[in-house]
């Protein structure tokens, strides 16, 4: 029998290894105090209880409503025309299409919201995904683009009043007076005191639409309507970038989402969105196309005869200058924030004047630029071509390969998904590329394009 002894000693070696710790123990508190907490980013409006002025108030039907009226406003009117460019079947298709790719990209953008909760703007995002540069880059594309859709209102805002008065008065007055109007509705510093213009300017759309295809399924004048239409790239190709420009307020998303009183509803704010737009799309374009044929005009409102085109101008007016104001708020929101971010809770005269200020700054530009290039179909091509061909289509599925980097291809539903995103981002190049060649000839070569001109507008 062996006998074991146990000694009953301190162990020196595990006390010296315990000592050690020890004495290394205040060493690595004070090395982590030193090491900087870097701080959760929350939304752009922050605790909003005490606030003199609350954003984030929405509904998501609320929100739903805002985003119909920026999206159903000019872009419904120029696709009938952009239909009858390529012919009524590869024109359904591609409409139908473009808004299943429009709908699910506006999908991917709330997700990276959820997952990025500062971010109120597209320049929020670039700066997630390539840092101060990216954040300048997509800002300043984000307002050149808001302005030149602000432009567009204007435009139509004097070709309305044109057809409206008969041509009464100098084209550019028509202009300066849908400026100052839009200015001045513009002034509310939140969304959902801009909301309730929401619902007429839809009423204003649907109605004007609905008009224009009753009168002219009543008159029924001899159509030329074709499936399928052998055309140039320039020609085609601007039919194309205008359906672009119907589906397109994805650049404005974010903004809307930040002021959601919960963003995890915007889901349902999409939907209400995309199933009105795709709808009501799909039947304007087809009815007004084939009973107006190689006839059909853009706006599609001087499809018909000149005086239920004065009646159909008359009631768009609405639609034709909230959705205008709609962007122009997103605009001055996305400098106010940069701008004056410790004022944007107060009322007092430094906070509302900045505002006012940037307000009347923004409209001037959008009239200079309505003047220069004063052919509708060529403005919003190039408008579609140069911007909203990446905020539609190519920017979102950038979003989805950043969010899933390294999870691209780990299932087959992964797989699917990469490819479509990586499909949305192609589609994006070649709207861009091919859209601002289509768009650069045709204003190049648009006879009616005199700039700063008293004439009619078209």
């Amino acid at each position: 029998m062996t006998s074991r002894i146990v000694s009953l000693s301190p162990d020196h070696s595990n006390m010296d290894a315990e000592s050690q710790t020890q004495a290394q123990k205040p060493e690595d508190m004070d090395q982590k105090k030193e090491e900087p907490v870097q701080p959760i980013r929350q939304d752009a409006f922050g605790d909003e209880e005490f606030a003199e002025v609350k954003y984030k108030v929405l509904k998501w039907w609320q929100g739903g409503l805002l985003m119909v009226a920026e999206t159903i406003s000019l872009g419904i009117l120029s696709l009938p025309a952009a239909v009858g460019t390529v012919g009524l079947a590869p024109g359904l298709a591609i409409l139908i299409s473009m808004g299943i790719f429009a709908s699910y990209n506006g999908y991917v953008i709330g997700q990276i919201k959820l997952r990025f909760p500062h971010i109120s703007s597209m320049s929020d995002a670039g700066e997630v995904l390539l840092g101060p540069f990216g954040r300048e880059l997509l800002n300043a594309a984000q307002i050149l683009l808001l302005i030149f859709i602000m432009a567009s209102h204007i435009l139509t805002f004097t070709v309305a009043l044109n057809v409206i008065t008969g041509h009464a008065t100098c084209s550019i007055v028509f202009g300066v007076v849908g400026a100052v109007i839009s200015c001045l509705l513009s002034l509310p510093r939140t969304l959902e005191k801009v909301s309730w213009l929401s619902l007429v300017s839809f009423v204003s759309v649907f109605s004007a639409v609905m008009v224009t295809m009753v009168s002219i399924g009543i008159i029924n004048p001899p159509s030329t309507w074709v499936a399928a239409k052998h055309t140039d790239l320039v020609t085609g190709f601007g039919g194309v970038t205008n359906m672009v420009f119907a589906y397109a307020s994805h650049n404005s998303f974010f903004t809307f989402i930040a002021e959601l009183s919960d963003p995890r509803e915007f889901p349902k704010a999409l939907a209400l969105l995309q199933s009105i737009d795709i709808s009501l799309y799909i039947v304007a374009a087809v009815v007004i196309y084939y009973f107006a044929g190689e006839q059909v005009t853009s706006p599609a409102l001087g499809s018909v005869s000149p005086l239920i085109s004065k009646v159909a101008y008359g009631i768009a007016l609405p639609t034709i200058v909230i959705a205008g104001v709609i962007n122009g708020h997103i605009a001055a929101k996305a400098i106010y924030l940069r701008m004056f971010t410790d004022r944007i809770h107060k009322s007092d005269w430094i906070a509302v004047g900045s505002w006012i200020g940037i307000m009347v700054v923004l409209w001037t530009i959008a009239w200079i630029i309505a003047e220069a290039i004063p052919v509708f179909n060529d403005l919003i091509g190039l408008i579609a071509s140069l911007f909203l061909s990446w905020f539609t289509f190519g920017l979102p599925g950038v979003f989805w390969l950043y969010m899933n980097k390294g999870m691209w291809f780990l299932s087959r539903g992964k797989i699917f998904l990469t490819v479509v995103n990586v499909s949305s981002i192609i589609i994006g190049l070649v709207v861009c590329a091919l859209g601002l060649y289509a768009s650069g000839v045709a204003i190049h070569q648009n006879p009616a394009g005199a700039v700063f001109s008293c004439g009619a507008r078209s």
